[in-house]
């Protein structure tokens, strides 16, 4: 028995390997598939959020976030958490020619970051609407049902209520995600969890039951959580 429980730990172990060098991969394949000039400007975002003490979005949430765009056609897209612009990037090249971010932060000195990481990327300035302020007190301001894609990346304690607001803002068959829902790990943790993971995993039950939404959770980055929202 004592030989069979150390064999099925070796495979367990075998398959986390398998599965975090799997990770890995995709994150560098979403890297490579940046051109150059975008990569410039992506490299100069994130080592403007390390500087800040942020944590970015993966490559290969950055890459999934494209293809969402993309897939969706959005040509309206509201981000709760500018950072430094690097999902910003992402967001912009996947969605139409013609389409807006409206992307929110409470650090107006970051979204400047953004700002310039947008030109740098090739962006021109009318594609994005950047907007300080706290994401609850922007968001009821903003138009119901007129966007096509809502990414949040802000604060996670307040996760339940950006739903809330999400569902409002997007338009029938539009799209959710939130970023960074396995809290590096400590979703899934026995132990007594803090406010951030508790909010969490209310968040994750929230969506999976709701039947205004269609969920995936996404393996990429830290954890993307999907969902569409359903035609009435």
């Amino acid at each position: 028995m004592q030989s069979r429980w150390r064999g099925r730990r070796g495979r367990e172990r075998a398959i986390t390997g398998n599965r975090q060098t799997s990770w890995a991969f995709a994150d560098a394949y979403g890297d490579e598939l940046v051109e150059s000039a975008e990569s410039e400007a992506l490299r100069w975002a994130r080592a403007r959020a390390q500087e800040a003490g942020l944590r970015p979005v993966s490559p290969g949430s950055g890459a999934t976030l494209r293809l969402l765009a993309a897939a969706s056609g959005a040509k309206a897209i509201a981000e709760i958490g500018t950072g430094t612009g690097v999902s910003g990037i992402h967001l912009l090249h996947g969605m139409r020619p013609d389409g807006v971010l409206t992307t929110v932060d409470v650090d107006a000195e970051r979204q400047q970051f953004a700002r310039q990481a947008f030109r740098a990327a090739g962006f021109a300035g009318n594609r994005a609407r950047i907007i300080p302020g706290r994401a609850l007190d922007v968001l009821p301001r903003l138009a119901d049902g007129g966007y096509d894609l809502v990414f949040c990346d802000g604060d996670r304690r307040e996760y339940g209520a950006y739903l809330a607001e999400s569902l409002r803002l997007l338009r029938q068959g539009g799209l959710i995600c939130f970023e960074g829902v396995f809290a590096d790990g400590h979703t899934v943790e026995s132990a007594p969890p803090p406010l951030e993971v508790r909010e969490l995993r209310e968040l994750l039950r929230t969506v999976r039951e709701s039947t205004a939404l269609v969920p995936s959770l996404l393996p990429v980055g830290d954890g993307l959580l999907c969902a569409v929202k359903r035609e009435a």
